[in-house]
């Protein structure tokens, strides 16, 4: 059975090319211009996936009002943001209140495609055991790729998909410098130098949350970035 998903998108060109995309994927897709539309549609039946624009019609905020409200619908729903806002504030205001990603209207549609799926890939996955195949181990950082689940000293750290593959593609191979361009193939996104800069940020401070003196995660200055296997190099810079 095809999953369902949600798109919720004031912008009637915008919404209905998300759409036709995903319907020519095999996804069924129902559509909403505002908040008090879809609440009443999920207030019936949940999708299985949610993209959200944050401002709705007149709700500067809609988006971050109906996560919210999805949020203590399910612990487990997917939820994207997908905005034209890019900024650190509306990032991890999204982010805290309970999304799973969030894109920004940049991205293109095959990536937009493959954020979707592994979303879908990761809610299977946690259904599975656990595949020692699948766990890549560095220092006290455990990856395990099949879940896209990533801790730190046997801490989890609540990563997004985006913020899961970047780290990903840093630690899979200590001490080399990854480029942007890298890093974006790397984790399949599309995106531009700062919104690259502020995922490191994010990360990092994702880490520090669980350890005050992480500092794995190393800026090459007009080069990229690397993953350090120990921790506290003197060299260390910081954006």
């Amino acid at each position: 059975m095809s999953k369902r998903i949600a798109i919720v998108e004031d912008e009637a060109a915008i919404r209905e090319n998300y759409a036709d995309v995903l319907r020519s994927q095999g996804y069924q897709v129902q559509t909403y211009a505002n908040r008090e539309t879809a609440t009443q549609a999920f207030n019936l039946r949940l999708p299985n996936l949610v993209i959200l624009d944050i401002g709705l019609n007149e709700e500067y905020d809609g988006g971050f009002l109906l996560c919210q409200q999805l949020r203590s619908q399910s612990a487990s729903l997917p939820i994207i943001f997908l905005t034209a806002r890019d900024n650190d504030f509306d990032t991890v205001s999204g982010l805290r209140i309970g999304a799973d990603d969030y894109l920004t209207k940049d991205i293109s549609l095959p990536h937009l495609t493959a954020r979707i799926s592994a979303l879908f890939r990761r809610q299977e996955a946690l259904k599975q055991p656990i595949s020692n195949a699948h766990i890549t181990r560095t220092g006290s950082l455990t990856i395990d790729s099949q879940r896209m689940t990533i801790t730190w000293q046997n801490q989890a750290i609540d990563l997004t998909i985006t913020e899961f593959w970047l780290v990903h593609a840093l630690a899979k191979h200590p001490g080399h410098v990854k480029n942007r361009h890298q890093l974006m193939t790397d984790s399949k996104i599309y995106v531009d130098d700062s919104t690259i800069t502020s995922h490191i940020k994010r990360i990092r401070k994702k880490f520090i949350k669980f350890d005050s003196s992480f500092d794995c995660i190393e800026t090459v200055y007009g080069m990229g970035y690397r993953w350090l296997s120990v921790q506290n190099n003197p060299q260390n810079t910081h954006e």
